[in-house]
């Protein structure tokens, strides 16, 4: 990046940046879309698919061993190209439920999100909760329908459906010509202009030709059938009389949302919804933090020296480096290379010498950085997720809410040699969020494993394995829920089958075998609270 010597030029800087979330329920085609981005980026010159078979490439945002062995992202990962004089940062966030913990708190470091859906599906269950942590901290969203190209819903079902069960406007941004195997452009209402797709490659390894044409020229009649043509006019006429607006503000603010139809395995629709992506996404935007009086303080992404926080820990990301990244969002302000900056926790100055950016496990070294982007820095294990890092000091952003566990066991190492390495490993898995670990709350030091879903023991004993040479065994335990406990522990009343842990923070946490459990132990202590989210870390 070049160097930015004035506050115009800053401005300037900041304003080409677009940082932004995917989010879908698995298998709706996020990771696929992340990666014809990258292609039409000309990051990658042929697009990976995300089951890779033998001799085929793998997705470029799926970095870990196990998520090119299932095919699924089990992690968020961040990348930034250039697209069009524009700064992308692109967070591939997983899509699986049990991941839920990691995908929120992503999403907090993005300014828009888009929003993947299935063509066939429609709003499926994890789409409805990435939605309502959009919603709740007023994040934009562009909604993508996917799989076109295969036999699917009508496209104003599915506009239907989205407004109904999230509660949202919907404006077609585009309107597709045909479907399934018939599925060969769109109509962009903005153009007026009729965008027919033509493949070039297998797989969409290679980006599509488009041809443009009016909606009444004779060419058109040539490529689609006389009932195509004229379901198409209809639907059109349909959604130009009791269609929504399409207002600028109202996107903004969560009202409405652009939607978009294309296949991204074919990538018929991807240019002209990236070209569409980057004018209608916002730049970064001022954030509210707390300063040290409880007051809110605004910082203004260019008038506010340089300020960011830590979303994101991963460990081991290139196995020739064996460390640990910290993945921070910047607020404010510029980076600079071997910056000197307020660890706001520690109260202390710290060196920030190497920043890199990423892509696909991939590290490159920058010089500067501005706010919307993400950078990765080397974690000596001083950073924690939330941490506020600044120039100045004197506030603190938000802190990141950690998730009720749900699952609960103790993990057992096969060869007592490896205790060493296991817990090391447990250790960064741990400040990494992807497990929590649990301590009796008065007597003893064995420690207990909690993880939100049983997809992340799975992980937890492959990468255990993976990545630190350690065989284990995973007993699980007969606890179902749990909720961190505020008030007097000396006066708590705890049935004989609740178990009462103190988290990592030494914060009290009570286990229980049911949800009945946990609603008698609610009536018995009324002078409690029992909190199913910590954010105050």
């Amino acid at each position: 990046m070049e160097q930015v010597n004035s506050a115009a030029e800053l401005s300037e800087q900041i304003g080409k940046r677009r940082t932004f979330a995917i989010i879908s329920h698995p298998d709706a085609g996020k990771t696929t879309l992340t990666e014809k981005l990258l292609l039409y980026s000309g990051m990658i010159h042929t697009a990976g698919m995300v089951r890779g078979r033998k001799g085929r490439k793998m997705a470029a945002s799926d970095w870990m061993s196990m998520e090119q062995e299932r095919g699924i992202s089990i992690t968020a990962s961040a990348m930034q190209f250039v697209y069009k004089d524009v700064v992308i940062n692109i967070l591939d966030t997983p899509g699986h439920e049990d991941f839920s913990e990691d995908t929120y708190r992503t999403i907090t470091a993005a300014d828009c999100a888009i929003m993947v859906i299935d063509a066939a599906k429609g709003v499926e269950k994890q789409t409805r909760k990435l939605f309502e942590v959009c919603r709740i901290r007023n994040i934009p969203i562009l909604t993508f329908i996917n799989k076109m190209d295969m036999p699917g819903r009508d496209p104003l079902d599915l506009m239907d459906e989205l407004e109904n069960i999230l509660q949202i406007q919907c404006y077609a941004y585009n309107w597709p010509i045909g479907s399934g195997k018939d599925f060969c452009g769109v109509f962009d209402r903005n153009s007026k202009e009729c965008l027919l797709f033509t493949k070039t490659s297998t797989g969409g390894a290679q980006q599509a030709l488009i041809e443009k044409v009016s909606l009444n020229d004779p060419v058109l009649a040539k490529k689609i059938s006389h009932d195509e043509l004229t379901k198409l006019e209809q639907e059109l006429s349909l959604i130009e009389a009791a269609g929504n607006d399409f207002r600028m503000d109202d996107f903004l603010s969560g009202k409405t949302t652009p939607v978009f139809f294309a296949s991204a395995l074919t990538n018929f629709g991807i240019e002209p919804f990236f070209d569409a992506f980057i004018d209608l996404a916002p730049a970064p935007h001022s954030r509210i933090a707390n300063g040290t009086n409880g007051e809110e303080i605004e910082i203004d992404p260019a008038k506010t020296p340089f300020s960011a926080y830590i979303f994101k820990i991963q460990s081991n990301m290139n196995k020739k480096h064996r460390d640990s990244m910290a993945f921070m969002r910047i607020c404010s302000g510029k980076f600079e290379k071997d910056m000197v900056v307020k660890h706001h926790r520690m109260n202390k100055e710290i060196r920030l010498s190497r920043p890199h950016s990423m892509f696909s496990g991939e590290r490159t070294t920058l010089d500067a950085a501005y706010a919307g982007d993400i950078i990765g820095v080397i974690n000596p294990g001083v950073f924690f997720i939330g941490d506020t890092i600044s120039l100045t000091g004197g506030f603190n952003f938000k802190p990141l809410p950690q998730f009720q566990p749900e699952i609960f066991a103790k993990v057992l190492v096969k060869d007592v040699g490896k205790r060493k390495s296991f817990d090391k490993g447990v250790r960064q898995l741990a400040q990494e969020g992807a497990i929590q670990l649990l301590y009796p709350y008065e007597f003893g030091s064995e420690v207990m494993f909690a993880a939100v879903g049983q997809l992340q023991f799975e992980v937890l004993q492959y990468r255990l394995l993976d990545e630190y040479g350690v065989e284990t065994i995973i007993n699980t335990l007969p606890y179902q829920c749990s909720a961190w406990i505020l008030g007097d522990m000396s006066k708590f009343q705890k049935s004989s089958n609740c178990l009462l842990v103190k988290d990592m923070h030494e914060k009290p946490m009570a286990l229980f075998g049911s949800t009945w459990e946990k609603d008698y132990a609610m009536k018995k202590n009324p002078d409690h609270q029992f909190l199913d989210l910590d954010a105050k870390q």
